[in-house]
């Protein structure tokens, strides 16, 4: 049995992918080469590369880039789910972004992506109770990718930012599963206290560019909140919210909002 658990765990059709398109990028632009050899040809596991890529970006002259890649390595191999929501991320972002034709384009190009998965490096120091190193991770990455996002805070799998510029979660903030937001999204408090005190985001939502959700609210599953809205209270499941401060004005319109990318509000009904 555990020979059969090797074997499959070998088999990945979206790293198996990343390859080829690593090798098609080499032919069509040679001068890619080394980066490509370098940042996907030069790794056996997908897990590899994306130690490498974070470790390349997060380097400073504070942290050396070995030093960042070891950590990343040793949090990939402490907790596999990192691994597989990093590949549903990159599919993610594959099927929403009307910019995105192939696999290779997150991992190595799009900050969106790239920051999420340093922050779930960040978040797994968090866990085993590093906090020190995973406010420098949560550092950089602010530094680096402009998005802020607290180590604490829980992302779940299957995120797209888009753009992915000014973008702040705070530290008791949930993001669920399959949810999709755009540039300037503020996940914040209203105020200094203490405690829980930041949004919860429900499976299957879309956030509009520039909105501001703010508070410890809930934001039900499948909603879409229109770009600029600032949201003060609760939004139930499937409705659409728009305005400042945001009130619902109809139905989400789909049944995944965050898939579909949807963001006109005129087959809203009020």
């Amino acid at each position: 049995m555990a020979n059969v658990h090797s074997k499959l765990s070998e088999i990945d059709p979206v790293w198996d992918r990343i390859i080829q398109e690593g090798e098609e990028a080499i032919g069509h632009e040679p001068l890619l080469g080394g980066l490509m050899h370098s940042c996907i040809l030069h790794h056996r596991t997908m897990e590899q590369a994306l130690a490498f890529r974070i470790a390349m970006k997060l380097v400073s002259g504070e942290m050396s880039e070995q030093l960042v890649r070891e950590i990343a390595d040793e949090a990939f191999a402490s907790d596999h789910t990192i691994a597989a929501a990093a590949r549903a991320d990159l599919v993610a972002v594959y099927e929403r972004d009307p910019a995105c034709h192939r696999f290779l384009q997150p991992l190595m190009y799009f900050k969106g992506y790239q920051a999420i998965q340093a922050y779930r490096v960040g978040h797994w120091l968090w866990n085993e109770g590093r906090h020190d190193m995973a406010y420098f991770f949560q550092m950089r990455i602010s530094e680096t990718f402009g998005v802020d996002i607290h180590p604490a805070c829980r992302v779940g799998k299957g995120i797209f930012l888009d753009h992915a510029h000014s973008i702040v979660f705070g530290e008791t903030a949930v993001v669920g599963d399959n949810v999709s937001i755009l540039h300037s999204v503020t996940l914040g408090g209203t105020g200094k206290e203490d405690e829980d005190r930041h949004p919860k985001i429900g499976n299957g939502v879309l956030i509009g560019a520039g909105a501001k959700v703010l508070g410890n609210i809930t934001i039900g599953c499948c909603s879409r909140i229109a770009a600029g809205s600032v949201v003060l209270d609760n939004v139930p499941p499937d409705t659409t919210v728009a305005g400042v401060p945001a009130k619902i004005i109809g139905e989400a319109g789909c049944s995944q909002p965050s898939v579909s990318m949807n963001q006109l509000l005129s087959g809203s009904s009020s």
